[in-house]
């Protein structure tokens, strides 16, 4: 059977297109997960795949298996909202994010995101940001935690924040990808790079059309994702959804490695630094933790 990629295409894109839309993603993040400016949690994986005919070492990745790269960014209501998908395993040092389309529209300001303006309540203009993890660079519109050694009081405020709302795209990806949803994630892909990648983008088209369609049925009739199946926060308290007691055979979805330099400029770390100082007054700050 093949699935209809074109019914499913506005589920989910390869770039945000307006700014109201950032915008509106933007809102979420601030008044769900307290963090102002954030227009998406950014991660990825590596999707294991059957070993491609004369293709060498080119889709052999760092855990010694064959696969292509996934990289997904979501809103703060799990939704994907961007994918890039095809990436070698090679890449997993330093290539992945830089070779990307979504890291390319990012680095060129190709994704029409709103120009920078003042975090709330202040006048410190700040720009609008995708949050990651340690494997992501820090730039300017990336950003990522702080070295976890020898933090003090704000560092440690700045990370805690950061990480709540960048777990959102660890259930974006927990629902599809590593829970029980969609079986042909538990195995390696019995199929050419080319093929492997448009099932991986079909699986992701069709898990954001059914969460799509459920959320306008009654709470309590939801299968696909039920309440308490994704992460919830409580006052500040995060407690985790029932997908992470269901990944069963992950093994064949392997994190990312590195995805970028170390190295970053003087803006990329003001930028942090502004977060950072906006966390810790008296106009940002919450009441927790």
């Amino acid at each position: 059977m093949r699935c209809d990629m074109a019914k499913f295409q506005h589920r989910i894109s390869e770039s945000t297109t307006t700014e109201q839309e950032w915008l509106k993603i933007e809102e979420g993040f601030s008044g769900t997960w307290n963090f102002p400016h954030c227009i998406g949690a950014i991660d990825g994986k590596h999707v294991t795949i059957q070993s491609p005919a004369n293709s060498g070492s080119n889709f052999f990745n760092y855990k010694k298996s064959f696969s292509i790269v996934l990289l997904a960014v979501c809103d703060a209501d799990y939704n994907l909202t961007m994918i890039d998908v095809g990436c070698p395993g090679r890449f997993s040092d330093g290539g992945v994010f830089s070779n990307s389309k979504i890291g390319q529209r990012s680095e060129y300001e190709e994704l029409n995101i709103p120009a920078p303006c003042c975090l709330p309540g202040t006048d410190i203009t700040c720009p609008y940001v995708f949050v990651g993890d340690e494997a992501f660079p820090l730039k300017q519109y990336m950003m990522r935690p702080y070295p976890r050694t020898q933090l003090d009081y704000s560092k440690r405020i700045s990370n805690y924040r950061l990480s709540r709302a960048r777990r959102v795209i660890e259930n974006a990806f927990g629902i599809p990808v590593l829970a029980s949803r969609w079986w042909i994630f538990r195995r390696p892909i019995l199929a050419a790079p080319e093929k492997s990648k448009e099932i991986v983008k079909a699986a992701l088209s069709l898990n954001n059309s059914v969460k799509h369609e459920e959320r306008n049925g009654p709470v309590l009739r939801r299968r696909y994702c039920p309440p308490r199946y994704v992460d919830t926060d409580d006052n500040g308290n995060i407690i985790e959804g029932m997908w992470r007691n269901e990944i069963g055979d992950a093994g064949r979805i392997v994190e990312l490695n590195q995805t970028g330099s170390n190295m970053f400029k003087r803006r990329a770390r003001e930028t942090r630094e502004k977060f950072e100082n906006d966390f810790v007054s008296d106009i940002g700050k919450v009441e927790w933790p």
